[in-house]
């Protein structure tokens, strides 16, 4: 990797040659889990009942999923990048439709809801957001990823195009984990939307306990969520690609009941949707999601890199869609006000 330079690197992402040059050089956490099959299915429905909504679009997998939980534990991973701005993350009544089909198919024994909230204590965004009522109709425990152990992967930076170290959370990198992205369709100031994977893959990694922004932090306290950034929207991009084959979610639901457009992650505005995604190829589901959203796939960094690659089916061609269509759903989302900023891993480098 030393005899490669910093400026190469930077044009050879912006060619969108990056993902394929550096597979086998960059490919340092284990096995590359590619997918092998030919297509997928994505589930699609709309309703007026949240939890519904997540419960029949599980409902084409259940076999499958049962198949693939087997005696490992079931790790729902909602989305709390805030713990206290209730638009920007996942609902509770999506959780309990997962929770539902869980009992379903007889796959509740072993369930938790685990998070790393990313500006905050991650329970105060569990009591935020009703998550903690749950315990009084299903046997699922709470989990703090912070708290659980961690391990060392490494990611990139733009500023000197080195290795950095990030503690990411033991819990969601063991193979005794079946892993839920219980995701939020929401526009994003780094990557353009975040979805399944990104979820999965900026919640995984760790923050020291009391960890928290602004007023609240406490002296000596750090988060390594930030390193994933790789400072700079090439670098954010090559990471979650770079990341993919070891953090993502073996079950992907993306709520669009209630999405957010403009200034996501945390403070766009909300667009009224009703339509909810389910798949077990959970590039297949982010696909059809932006899909859903009128937003142009080519400008996904990330996702586009994981297709080229290919982690899972990104080929609207080559998906099965089961229940609604997704013409009669797609609502445009605005996109985040610096979009033309993001959109610089797609130039050349001057």
């Amino acid at each position: 990797m030393n005899t490669i330079n910093r400026r190469s690197f930077l044009k050879m992402s912006a060619m969108g040659g990056l993902a394929t040059s550096f597979i086998s050089p960059m490919n340092t956490f284990g096995s590359f889990d590619k997918q092998e099959q030919l297509s997928a299915s994505v589930a699609i429905t709309s309703g007026d009942n949240r939890a519904d909504l997540a419960f029949r679009a599980l409902q084409p997998y259940s076999k499958q999923i049962k198949q693939a939980i087997g005696g490992r534990r079931v790790v729902l991973k909602p989305n709390n990048v805030s713990t206290e701005v209730p638009l920007c993350a996942t609902h509770v009544d999506t959780l309990e439709g997962i929770l539902e089909f869980l009992k379903s198919i007889n796959k509740l024994d072993n369930v938790i809801i685990a998070e790393s909230a990313a500006n905050g204590p991650t329970f105060d965004g569990f009591k935020n957001y009703g998550y903690f009522g749950l315990a009084n109709k299903y046997p699922v425990k709470f989990v703090d990823l912070d708290k659980e152990g961690s391990e060392i992967l490494y990611v990139f930076d733009e500023k000197d195009f080195r290795p950095h170290p990030v503690r990411f959370s033991h819990i969601i990198l063991s193979p005794d984990s079946y892993i839920v992205s219980v995701a939020r369709m929401k526009t994003h100031d780094w990557s353009v939307v975040t979805l399944s994977l990104k979820n999965i893959v900026f919640g995984a990694p760790i923050k020291d306990p009391g960890f928290a922004f602004g007023s609240k932090r406490n002296e000596g306290t750090k988060s390594d969520k930030s390193m994933v950034h790789g400072s700079g929207f090439r670098g954010i991009n090559f990471n979650l690609y770079d990341l993919a084959p070891r953090l993502h979610p073996h079950l992907a639901v993306i709520d669009g009941f209630e999405g957010m457009e403009g200034n996501g992650p945390r403070n766009g505005t909300p667009v009224d949707h009703r339509v909810c995604v389910a798949s077990t190829d959970w590039l297949a589901a982010d696909r059809v999601a932006v899909e859903l959203m009128d937003i142009d796939f080519t400008i996904v960094g990330y996702l586009n890199y994981c297709a080229q690659t290919g982690l899972g089916i990104a080929d609207l061609s080559k998906i099965e869609i089961v229940g609604e269509s997704i013409s009669k759903h797609i609502k445009p989302y605005k996109l985040h006000d610096n979009i033309e900023k993001q959109l610089v891993w797609m130039k050349p480098i001057s």
